[in-house]
């Protein structure tokens, strides 16, 4: 949720990144004999292996990177929060909301079009 939000909202410079699942923590990256890293590959499925898990071709993660590319340049309005971990926001043609327990059960204003309904 928190990478989400960080592609939603246009503060700062968004860095999405891949990483290792480690299992131990004196567990170390795949690699060759000679040390050197073994980069991740894509399986026929679209996934990581070689233990990477290429957060950034996760389809939520695709999609909200693709969000902030329709939306960069504009700026956040109609922000709304239950002041209880749950919020939402538009930003040009597009809109969002985050909801970190229960459901968001509000008549919010989207400032969405009628036509894209």
């Amino acid at each position: 949720m928190a990478t989400a939000f960080m592609l939603a909202h246009p503060y700062g410079i968004p860095r999405v990144m891949c990483s290792f699942a480690f299992e131990t923590r004196e567990q170390d990256p795949s690699q060759t004999d000679d040390g050197v890293l073994i980069s991740s590959e894509i399986d026929d499925n679209g996934t990581c292996n070689n233990g990477y898990l290429c957060e950034h071709r996760w389809r939520q993660i695709f999609s909200m990177v693709e969000f902030r590319n329709v939306v960069e340049g504009t700026k956040v309005k109609n922000w709304w929060s239950n002041n209880d971990q749950q919020i939402a926001f538009s930003r040009s043609m597009g809109f969002v909301s985050f909801t970190s327990w229960g459901d968001l059960n509000e008549n919010l204003y989207t400032n969405l079009p009628w036509n894209l309904l």
